[in-house]
């Protein structure tokens, strides 16, 4: 049978080949423009260098696609089971998260060696794998994804603490969003679905999908400006004690805060520490790097409330939401708890998010720094209420 003219979609494997390539090599060029110490350097203990990153990645496909599926696969360093698991206890031991940076050896070099090692090995196994390991090298990029992004916001927090304001990413543009006013948008009650629909990628966090009943609400078309947030400033919200959570309040004396992190002041006028060094604090710009608490506080101090993230995820398909991706991470005022019947897959890799959902809100959306394609409407992104050293911001919501 002739077959000219007729279209031939690429294989799986063709396609995570494909993906792997410009995944793993994304990671690469973003590295390839720091020194050895910018890739060591370890800021506080919630971030990790650089190398930990480029290495940890490497790892996983490693440990879970290599090793247990690839009989001639040869392991790089026995060692480095050990320093570049992340929190797999089924794995075995490993090094302490917030002394990452005391590592100094095996050197930036050396990871990308054992980078190299393991892709070759990769490519070559990707077309000979079956279904069910070509999920895990899809979850792999996923998860390498999800480190590319965590690289930006460590290195970031590790370069506002250097004298010199060095910049990351040259070509840096502060990302403004959708230009007017902001307006509440009204969204309708009753059952919604909420959860990954099941075609293509999700996490596990994301599943099972289920209907959720919504109240009266509307949802704020944009997000919140720092024009907003300067005069939540002015105003004295990091003063008033009436507007916080009792945690909240205590976060804010015992840290100091007085504004987001990484903005300045500087003979009255606030500045913004970002990949592309220190520039003027852009008003129009969504806020960013702000915690839940401070968010939850925003929220009260404009006699409104954050969203539920099922609020959120049935908005954003309404054309008048705005900035749902590439922006900031939207804080909600959802706790991160598992969907009705979830279940962890069994192993290790059902350590991968399960074991995490207690203590923590869950964001939506997806950054400017997320990989482009990463995100998704039902991505469940989460962290402690403390935490603001993500690209982090909010839009608001009230009841009907």
């Amino acid at each position: 049978m002739d077959d000219v003219g007729l279209s031939h979609e690429p294989s799986r494997a063709q396609e995570l080949s494909s993906r792997f390539r410009d995944i793993r090599g994304g990671t690469e060029s973003l590295a390839d423009g720091l020194t050895e110490a910018d890739q060591c350097v370890q800021s506080m203990p919630d971030a990790s260098p650089v190398k930990w990153h480029r290495a940890h990645t490497t790892w996983f496909f490693e440990q879970f696609v290599l090793v247990p599926h690839v009989a001639e696969y040869r392991v790089f360093d026995p060692a480095f089971g050990f320093l570049f698991n992340s929190y797999y206890e089924a794995v075995g031991p490993r090094h302490p998260r917030p002394t990452r940076g005391l590592v100094t050896r095996p050197s930036a070099s050396e990871v990308t060696q054992y980078r190299q090692h393991v892709d070759g090995a990769l490519r070559q196994a990707i077309p000979l794998l079956t279904d069910d390991v070509l999920t895990i090298v899809e979850l792999g990029l996923h998860h390498e994804q999800q480190h590319l992004e965590l690289l930006i916001t460590d290195l970031l927090h590790a370069f506002a603490a250097n004298p010199l304001d060095p910049v990351m990413i040259a070509d840096w543009r502060e990302p403004i969003g959708h230009g007017g006013e902001t307006t509440f948008v009204t969204c309708g009650r009753g059952l919604h679905r909420i959860g990954h629909d099941g075609a293509g990628f999700c996490f596990d966090n994301e599943t099972p999908s289920h209907d959720a009943y919504l109240h009266p609400h509307a949802v704020a078309s944009r997000l919140v400006r720092n024009r907003e947030w300067a005069e939540f400033i002015r105003d004295g919200g990091y003063r008033t004690s009436s507007l916080w959570m009792s945690d909240g309040w205590a976060a804010v004396q015992y840290n100091e805060w007085q504004a987001p992190m990484h903005w300045r002041e500087r003979d009255g006028a606030w500045l913004q520490f970002g990949p592309g060094g220190l520039a003027d604090l852009v008003l129009d710009a969504p806020v960013r790097h702000i915690s839940w608490y401070e968010a939850d506080a925003f929220a009260r101090w404009s006699g409104v409330r954050l969203p539920t993230e099922t609020e959120w995820e049935a908005a954003r398909a309404n054309p008048s939401i705005h900035e749902t991706n590439g922006h900031v991470w939207q804080w909600t005022e959802s706790a991160y708890r598992p969907y009705p019947g979830y279940r962890a897959a069994v192993g290790a890799i059902g350590e991968y998010n399960g074991k995490f959902m207690i203590n923590q809100m869950v964001l939506r959306g997806g950054s400017m720094a997320t990989p482009r394609g990463h995100a998704r409407s039902s991505y469940r992104n989460f962290f402690h209420p403390d935490k603001r050293w993500q690209f982090s911001g909010l839009r608001l919501a009230k009841d009907l």
